[in-house]
């Protein structure tokens, strides 16, 4: 997710890029100057990119009710991307994808609006965007997914109960003292629909704090590829009124949803390598709604969840071949809090990525080991399972 610097963070970037040999590494590290731009007078324009992961998965397990392996090539992202300025201060984002695509065996994925928003930055302090984007909840969430450390963000713990990634609203957000310090405030739907209690906003709230090498984006990644030295503290809430009955029967004992998390992101860049950590934890809270007398059936799984991930990284400092090697590993816990005891696992993964062009052109391998505290004795997707990926990454 990229949002537009005025020249004043930009002079800022630059003084604290530069040390880092930000410079040198630019063009491996911003996929936003990949695609061709269209110029309109003097202050607008338009640039097109394209992105494309393709993945070939060998999972333990074929379905819920399938416990045969099963291995297949699929699309795990296909996006189209149209973005600019219409004037200094405001800018947009357009972003269609078709993720998913033969995965499963199905074939030809509607192709739907994933991002539509439009920018308005009025000072390095002071910034709005306005349409459906990224939810400003968890950081892993934040971190573009075509410039992650490991294969993929977490499968599940990321993503919030109600807007999952996305929401449709308005956020308010600016950075403080040179891009150090930023701030966030979001109002946007959460969950809306017929078993909503009564229609409030959702609303979220972050702060980080950048000790080295300032974050100044919306969005962040993954890992910098060496090109900065940074060190990030977050944090951020996200609470809604009146989302759920705990007795959907009867529409009694209304519960509010609330969620905090804390995350910590690490990239030094040495003459031995790159080394990254990163880590969080998040916690969902909706009354204990999804274990009530009578739950609400269209209640997310996730409405309890809590969990934590820590994954780490390794770059060689020399090039092996044409391209750079790093090395991850990631490891995440998380607890459902469901009355069956069902769904409660740990992941562990180790993988590596090679970088022939940076981001835009690179090849991943992960294999995962998926353990359940309490297996299912009909369901193959909540018993222990192995997988393997092995991805290719293209953008322009």
């Amino acid at each position: 997710m990229r949002t537009k610097l005025n020249k004043k963070t930009a002079r800022r970037a630059g003084r604290a890029l530069i040390p880092a040999g930000a410079l040198w590494m630019a063009a491996l590290t911003a996929p936003a100057d990949a695609g061709p731009t269209i110029k309109y007078g003097d202050q607008s324009y338009l640039t097109i990119d394209y992105a494309l992961q393709v993945w070939g998965q060998n999972r333990g397990y074929t379905s819920p009710t399938d416990s045969g392996s099963v291995s297949e090539f699929f699309l795990r992202r296909n996006r189209l991307t149209f973005s600019g300025q219409y004037s200094d201060q405001i800018g947009f984002y357009v972003q269609v994808d078709a993720p998913g695509d033969s995965k499963g065996g199905v074939d030809d994925k509607s192709i739907f609006y994933r991002d539509a928003y439009i920018t308005i930055d009025y000072s390095d302090p002071v910034r709005l965007l306005v349409g459906r984007f990224k939810n400003t909840f968890t950081r892993e969430n934040l971190e573009a997914c075509f410039e992650p450390l490991t294969m993929d963000r977490a499968e599940v713990m990321s993503y919030t109960p109600f807007g999952a990634s996305r929401d449709t609203g308005v956020a308010l957000w600016g950075n403080l003292v040179d891009a150090h310090g930023q701030y966030r405030l979001m109002f946007a739907n959460g969950r809306k629909g017929d078993n909503v209690v009564e229609s409030s906003p959702r609303i979220t709230a972050r702060v980080h704090w950048t000790f080295f090498d300032p974050e100044y984006d919306y969005g962040y990644r993954g890992t910098y590829l060496g090109t900065k030295r940074v060190l990030t503290i977050g944090a951020a809430y996200d609470y809604q009124a009146n989302v759920a009955y705990s007795n959907f029967a009867l529409k009694t004992d209304a519960q509010d949803y609330k969620a905090w998390t804390a995350d910590l992101f690490y990239e030094q860049p040495t003459s031995t390598g790159t080394y990254t950590i990163s880590a969080a934890k998040m916690k969902y809270d909706t009354g204990d709604a999804i274990n009530g007398i009578v739950p609400d059936p269209t209640l997310p799984i996730t409405s309890q969840l809590e969990g934590y991930y820590v994954k780490g990284g390794y770059m060689l400092p020399n090039k092996v071949g044409p391209g750079r090697l790093q090395f991850f590993a990631r490891y995440e816990d998380s607890q459902y809090h469901l009355a069956s005891g069902l769904r409660d696992n740990n992941w562990a993964s180790l993988g590596a990525n090679y970088y022939l062009d940076g981001q835009n052109l690179k090849v991943s391998f992960e294999y995962a080991s998926i353990k359940f505290d309490k297996q299912s004795p009909t369901d193959p997707s909540l018993q222990d399972y192995n997988q393997a990926i092995v991805g290719l990454q293209l953008i322009f």
